[in-house]
């Protein structure tokens, strides 16, 4: 990636399996939904009423009021999330202020309550100087990265992406490239996603949901034969990166490191994957490491419960670890099995997830694969949880328009 190594010393967590890392790992071992059914989904006109739900979040608890006024839901739970990865990590959020070596990229790609809310503001008014001053910084699809490094004082590199499902990976490879190339020493990264009907009745609008209602926790099924779409889910996930002799000299315990990124487009379809695209950027992250694909022993997929996405992404694992040729793949898992997809937060999670399994010394299973697909029968599937703490990790994401992002990370266990 460049001439500096690239560690993880500190991840934050927001999601349906809790909200804390002791939280969510005992979840993703145990294998336990946050998948829920909410009847008031059905009574708006949805076709589905299935979601991952964050309980317990209590916003009063993470900022005072007046950050509050500007920051959305979700903005609250990247806050938490960032938080918590600052104290794994050792560093207190006052030291930041005035820090020009010290960055913040988040990704997000939308806030759809605050735009409904002001425009329902509007009509009832009838005049816009009742929608209230803290909307526009709430509506923002920057709101998080606006709001945060203002509150934290930095003075680093600062931006949001918007990669549709891909943007919180290129958020953390983009952040991993700053420190690489020397540019920046740490990087504050990750993704949000908010879960409101506001913000997800578009895709129910598509027919993109599971219709399984009578078994919520059974509904999301990745590489499953009987899957009929992805449940939708969200909350933020934060990881805190720096450059390998700054984390040494402070003697931080190390959780892992970036060995390699890629990012790549489809060309090919707005929804549809190619799967072409996903495989040139599995390709490309498992060569940015300086690996092979023979040294990657999991891979956490993308896979989101969707008949053709999951097809193309099992039939391109094929082609990059040579399964489809009788070769022996790496392990391969599916966390949205257990917390539906999260969108645009799904790759900041999925390495967080990934970084518990590799503290707790396991891979979280599938627990909702119970026939795989016959295109991808050759592939090595992680049903349950099992006993292991693998090397090299691949994460997998991709989005509409054919946008896809990959990540290689190495364990690491020091300090």
């Amino acid at each position: 990636m460049g001439n500096h190594r690239v560690v993880i010393t500190g991840t934050g967590i927001i999601s349906c399996l809790g909200l804390s890392r002791k939280e969510v790992q005992a979840a993703l071992k145990e294998g336990r939904s946050g998948v829920q059914l909410l009847p008031e989904r059905k009574k708006l006109g949805f076709q589905s009423a299935l979601s991952g739900v964050i309980s317990g979040f209590k916003p009063e608890s993470v900022l005072n009021r007046k950050w509050r006024k500007t920051l959305p839901e979700f903005g609250l739970w990247a806050w938490a999330a960032i938080e918590q990865a600052l104290q794994q990590a050792g560093i207190e959020p006052g030291t930041l202020s005035g820090d020009e070596r010290t960055g913040l990229i988040f990704g997000n790609d939308s806030s759809a309550v605050t735009a409904v809310e002001q425009v329902d503001a509007l009509r009832a008014a009838g005049e816009t100087i009742h929608i209230g001053s803290g909307h526009i910084f709430r509506l923002l699809t920057s709101t998080i990265t606006l709001n945060i490094s203002t509150y934290l004082g930095l003075h680093g590199m600062c931006w949001t992406i918007g990669g549709a499902c891909a943007s919180s990976t290129m958020a953390i490879g983009q952040a991993a490239e700053q420190i690489a190339t020397g540019r920046q020493d740490r990087m504050i990264c990750g993704g949000a996603q908010e879960i409101s009907w506001q913000s997800m009745c578009s895709f129910d609008a598509l027919g993109a949901f599971s219709k399984r209602e009578t078994d919520p926790a059974a509904a999301s099924r990745p590489f499953d034969h009987e899957r009929d779409g992805l449940v939708p889910g969200g909350g933020a996930a934060a990881l805190i990166l720096e450059n390998y002799d700054s984390a040494r000299a402070r003697g931080v315990k190390i959780l892992g490191e970036i060995k390699g990124y890629a990012t790549t487009s489809d060309g090919y379809h707005i929804v549809a994957p190619s799967g072409e695209g996903l495989e040139r950027a599995m390709r490309l992250a498992i060569k940015d490491a300086d690996c092979k694909p023979a040294s990657i022993d999991l891979v956490l997929a993308h896979a989101t419960s969707t008949p053709a996405g999951d097809l193309a992404e099992a039939m391109a694992l094929g082609r990059v670890f040579g399964t489809d040729q009788g070769m022996i793949g790496p392990l391969i898992t599916a966390t949205k099995s257990m917390t539906g997809h999260e969108f645009w937060m799904a790759g900041a999670s999925q390495a967080v997830y990934a970084l518990l399994m590799t503290d707790g010394g396991f891979v979280a299973g599938n627990p909702n694969l119970k026939e795989p697909d016959p295109e991808a029968k050759n592939l090595h599937f992680c049903q349950k949880a099992i006993t292991f703490t693998p090397s090299y990790i691949l994460l997998n994401a991709a989005g509409f328009g054919g946008a896809n992002a990959c990540l290689v990370i190495k364990s690491v266990n020091e300090g």
